[in-house]
């Protein structure tokens, strides 16, 4: 039925988001045709839709008073002093990136995560769901047992226990980027329904270097269109339900200041420090929008790194880890910080020892 342009004015609040969305994205023409009234009106129906769009601003008080209601603002990630320096975890209604070569752990860290998730709160976990959006099938839910029960022994005793830590974690497999981005816009009917509370993507980059390699022109837009509108409905699902969204992300090699050579993580190109870097795929604009970056690094043997490269909260720090049957374990007293200020000049390495540049291409 046709409403009226009176009770669009006068009964604004009382519009579902989509019949407001319907208002907004049609002309003043096909209003003056829809509503059967004049201009002036039309705008006024406009402007009233607009402004019931807006969020209204609140204090930082109020921002800080909301937060405790809703509990904890940080999800621990077991390694005791990358915690620490994180204030207490990966901080809920943000994105988290963990980036870095093929073969450091970034998986192994997303399997651990997810477990963790699905403990008690007084267990270190948030006792819900996991929605783990898999773009690589890497995912093995055999590991995802094998750390539950090694990891945390005393509540996976039984097998009906780590059954029940398996039907938490709903892993979806996404081979598309248009798959990826319609999944992305119907999921709140699913955290709702399932009680989600962590978002796994592995990879963020998968998807896209696939889609858009080599790309110039109207495809490097269509690239960065995709990027922009990816990161801003992982970011509204984090605020809007108050829960961490954690994304891996690859690496890519660049040829000086300007060129950047895609390869496959598992063999990099021969350069040299002189001719060459490599950093995190995805550039400036993608590292933009997420709020913390982990970088993980290959060091003496099995021993590999992970470094707080960007973080509202915490310093450039590092801590040494090894990956064993119950995940990610950190190595004791192997923290430390970084010289100065600025992330990007500190280099971590690939399997060739080449170094990684935490700037974004």
């Amino acid at each position: 039925m046709r409403l009226s342009s009176f009770f669009y004015i006068h009964n604004v609040n009382k519009l579902s988001s989509s019949m407001i969305k319907d208002v907004i994205s049609k002309s003043e023409l096909e209003l003056l045709k829809y509503l059967g009234t004049g201009i002036y009106t039309v705008r006024d129906v406009v402007q009233k839709c607009c402004e019931a769009c807006i969020p209204e601003c609140i204090t930082s008080f109020e921002l800080l008073e909301k937060r405790k209601q809703r509990g904890g603002s940080f999800f621990p990630t077991s390694l005791k002093d990358l915690d620490q320096v994180l204030h207490g975890g990966l901080p809920f209604g943000t994105i988290t990136e963990v980036a870095g070569p093929s073969g450091c752990g970034k998986t192994q860290f997303c399997v651990m995560l997810s477990v963790q998730a699905t403990l008690p709160t007084t267990e270190g976990g948030m006792g819900g769901a996991v929605l783990y959006i898999d773009t690589e099938s890497a995912f093995s839910p055999e590991r995802l047992m094998e750390v539950a029960k090694e990891k945390h022994p005393h509540l996976f005793m039984s097998q009906e226990s780590l059954v029940t830590v398996g039907q938490r974690v709903l892993v979806d497999v996404q081979q598309t980027c248009a798959g990826l981005i319609k999944r992305l816009e119907n999921l709140e009917e699913e955290i709702i329904s399932h009680k989600v509370k962590l978002i796994v993507v592995d990879s963020i980059a998968s998807l896209v270097r696939k889609e858009y390699t080599n790309c110039g022109g109207n495809r490097l837009a269509e690239r960065t269109n995709f990027l922009s509108r990816q990161a801003a409905l992982l970011k509204n699902l984090a605020e809007v339900f108050n829960i961490p969204v954690v994304v891996t992300n690859q690496i890519t090699t660049r040829i000086g200041h300007k060129k950047t050579i895609e390869f496959e993580e598992d063999n990099p190109p021969e350069l040299t420090s002189d001719s060459g870097y490599v950093t995190a795929a995805l550039g400036n604009t993608w590292s933009h929008n997420i709020n913390t970056r982990l970088i993980l690094q290959y060091l003496d043997g099995h021993v590999r790194q992970v470094m707080v490269a960007k973080s509202p909260v915490s310093p450039f720090t590092s801590f040494n880890y090894v990956i064993e049957n119950k995940g990610i374990v950190q190595l004791e007293q192997t923290g430390g910080h970084y010289a100065g200020t600025d992330p990007g000049s500190q280099n971590i390495r690939v399997r060739s020892s080449l170094p990684i540049s935490l700037a974004g291409t």
